[in-house]
């Protein structure tokens, strides 16, 4: 197997050398073979290592006070995953801070799992992370979090090399070395960041917005709203490295609301307000209750208008009563702003299903948003445009574009 040329990159692989040893070993040999570098690092705390680590568990435990000794005696898996997952995490972290880390992997189950992405959520956006898992095909969410860990299915247990895991782990391998090893991508880091929601109803809006932005001088990261990515927009905006929050599709809190299958989390729309960061909110989406496959729809939803978006993925109509509560929770949210805020409010639909006409048309819902936020909203805390079109018409993208642009140089 081919050396890469110039690589001189190191691959940390995490795992428990006690159940899965001659895996890892599989793996580290095909990865050093490539002229990779290796830290095997042993989170195993029963029986003896089936490979040799390069940072034992007894390292590892000790990273937070702990015995490993006393973990085995114990005999409490959850405790130990617990304290061998955060000695790890300590570990891991050291290696990257020494320059050691230029990519992570690990094999395991659902503890292995949960231990080692754990620690991977530990790290940086933009660090490599490979986690291949028996849980990669169902619900990934608890495991990714709000960071880049890519989850490989593995097809088989992790228990052995035979001819199915050997081309699983063999293209993991692969992979860790190719990520370990590309070179970071040249920006212009000194472009100030706005981060921005988007779902499929509003991407014409937000990709206009986005251009407008960017011809300003800005780089617009887009966080797509199916429940994670809201999540994943405040914890990046809580990291401060962003200038501006361009919220036009706050639909989460719909699903938070009324039921569907994609709710917000608790900090939705409260994050750069905290943190005095300038935003501009719209109300996209906010019409739509996201319910996941028409045939497991929850039968409270049935006598509703339903869009049937695909064979995964159907919508129902939100009613008067959902959108006044709406109103409650955003006005709630911006007024505890410190920082300035605008909120834009298009009058004639908030996707292009309720725009006058659509399949969702439906007045009195959204006036019921509309004069709720009208009443709430606090003048003093919040700029209200109201703006004669629907959620996608260009003029509206740009005018959030550009206030937002003098909201962040003001």
């Amino acid at each position: 197997m081919a050396e890469i040329p110039g690589a001189h990159a190191t691959v940390v692989l995490l795992g428990t050398l006690d159940t899965k040893g001659h895996e890892y070993a599989f793996v580290r040999d095909r990865i050093e073979a490539r002229g990779v570098d290796v830290v095997l690092v042993d989170a195993g705390i029963l029986g003896e290592p089936l490979t040799e680590p390069t940072v034992t568990r007894q390292e590892v435990a000790a990273a937070v006070g702990a015995d490993v000794q006393a973990l085995a005696d114990a005999a409490d898996r959850g405790a130990a995953l617990d304290v061998m997952g955060r000695g790890a995490t300590e570990v891991v972290l050291r290696l990257h801070a020494e320059g050691r880390c230029d990519a992570i992997g690990a094999l395991g189950g659902t503890g292995g799992t949960t231990l080692a992405t754990h620690v991977m959520r530990a790290l940086p956006v933009g660090v490599p992370k490979l986690m291949v898992s028996t849980v990669a095909s169902g619900d990934t969410s608890p495991y990714v979090g709000h960071v880049d860990v890519t989850m490989m299915y593995s097809v088989v247990d992790v228990a052995g090399i035979n001819r199915i895991s050997a081309m699983i782990l063999a293209n993991a391998a692969g992979t860790l070395v190719g990520m370990a090893t590309e070179p970071t991508a040249e920006l212009d880091e000194a472009r100030p960041l706005v981060a921005a929601s988007m779902w499929g109803v509003t991407t014409p809006c937000v990709t206009t917005a986005r251009q407008r932005l960017e011809d300003l001088g800005y780089d617009v990261l887009v966080f797509h709203q199916t429940g994670t990515g809201g999540d994943s927009m405040e914890a990046l905006i809580k990291t401060g490295l962003v200038d501006g929050v361009l919220d036009v599709t706050p639909t989460e809190l719909v699903g938070e609301i009324a039921g569907g299958v994609w709710p917000a989390g608790p900090e939705r729309l409260e994050v750069a307000g905290r943190l005095g960061i300038p935003q501009v909110v719209s109300l996209g989406g906010l019409d739509l209750i996201a319910l996941g496959p028409p045939d497991s729809m929850p039968d409270r939803f049935r006598s509703r208008w339903i869009y049937h978006h695909d064979e995964h993925m159907a919508a129902a109509r939100t009613t008067a009563e959902e959108s006044a509560v709406l109103a409650k929770v955003i006005a709630g949210k911006l007024n505890a702003a410190t920082g300035p805020v605008a909120l834009f409010i298009p009058l004639h639909g908030f996707s292009p299903l309720s725009v006058p006409g659509g399949d969702f048309f439906d007045a009195a819902a959204d006036a019921a948003l509309v004069e709720g936020l009208r009443e709430l909203i606090d003048p003093a805390c919040v700029e209200l445009h109201e703006v004669d079109c629907d959620i996608n018409d260009a003029a509206l993208a740009v005018a959030m574009a550009e206030r937002l642009y003098e909201l962040m140089a003001g």
